[in-house]
């Protein structure tokens, strides 16, 4: 993009000053430099160090690379947001959707027994968000409240080679049977020894999920949770997606993978997106 902002700078110059037959010309070269459709590029050029006098004294020169910012008021003030903080903490930090769903009853409740007083102007703000807004608006809020350092993978360094990469977007089986499994640390908060751990499966397809409580994260303990869980699936196990962890990036899943016919993929370190089915299930119902 820069490099065809850099070529427009170079070409606007000549095409405003040319004739029609040049400017055909020129716009045929530019066409085929950028890549752009005609008409947007004799708009392009055109506009490009074109200058308005928008009041006397005060001269404006276009640049097709600066976007304007758009101008609009601003809605939810402090009072919405220190409102909504306030009912996402009773909620136990619930997220946008979950939020504004129970926002109505919730603050009906509230104002019944007496624990809430709203202004009506900022009632009604709070009962007319959207999900995105809610969250945008707790975002402040919620990078206070985040832990670092959760995560407790490690990545392994066996058999990268051998087990390709998936990613989230390739997720396009219609049938059951293709699971992704991650662990949940049950730490709270202090990773220090051994802790309980949970194997979470969860289906691609139907969101079938089986959960399986193991004592640690020792390769034993996981393969055999992931073999109960396999019992306990009411579908035949086709496929198993799984992070870069060594609990999983290991000669005795990928060889057991590889006898019983089942495919083993794994994800792109440190994109949770690429795993979505399975770390929405982490955070909504694991983590507590």
């Amino acid at each position: 993009m820069k490099q065809r902002q850099a070529v427009t700078k170079v070409t606007a110059g000549r095409y405003q000053q040319a004739g029609k037959k040049e400017k055909k010309q020129i716009l045929d070269e530019f066409c085929g430099t950028t890549g752009y459709d005609r008409c947007y590029a004799r708009w392009v050029l055109r506009q490009q160090g074109r200058r308005v006098e928008v009041r006397p004294g005060k001269t404006v020169v276009g640049d097709v690379a600066q976007k304007s910012a758009r101008a609009r008021p601003k809605l939810y003030d402090a009072k919405v947001s220190q409102a909504l903080v306030q009912l996402w903490e009773l909620m136990d930090y619930a997220c946008g959707k979950r939020l504004v769903a129970i926002l109505p009853e919730l603050i009906t409740k509230l104002e019944q027994f007496q624990e809430l007083k709203l202004e009506a102007d900022t009632k009604a703000k709070l009962l007319k968000l959207s999900a995105a807004t809610a969250d945008r608006l707790l975002q402040p809020e919620r990078r206070k409240h985040e832990l670092r350092g959760r995560s407790r993978t490690r990545p392994g360094s066996w058999l990268k080679h051998q087990i390709p990469i998936r990613t989230f977007s390739e997720w396009d089986e219609q049938r059951p049977g293709f699971v992704e499994i991650d662990l949940v640390g049950h730490d709270g908060g202090l990773a220090f020894g051994d802790y309980a751990q949970t194997l979470d499966m969860t289906d691609v397809c139907t969101g079938w999920t089986e959960t399986i409580a193991v004592p640690n994260k020792a390769q034993v303990w996981v393969f055999g949770a992931i073999n109960q869980a396999r019992e306990r699936l009411p579908f035949p196990l086709l496929g198993i997606d799984s992070d870069n962890g060594s609990e999983f990036i290991n000669h005795e899943l990928w060889r057991y993978c590889g006898e019983q016919g089942i495919t083993f993929t794994r994800t792109r370190p440190y994109r949770k997106n690429d795993n979505c089915y399975v770390e929405q299930k982490n955070y909504s119902e694991w983590r507590y």
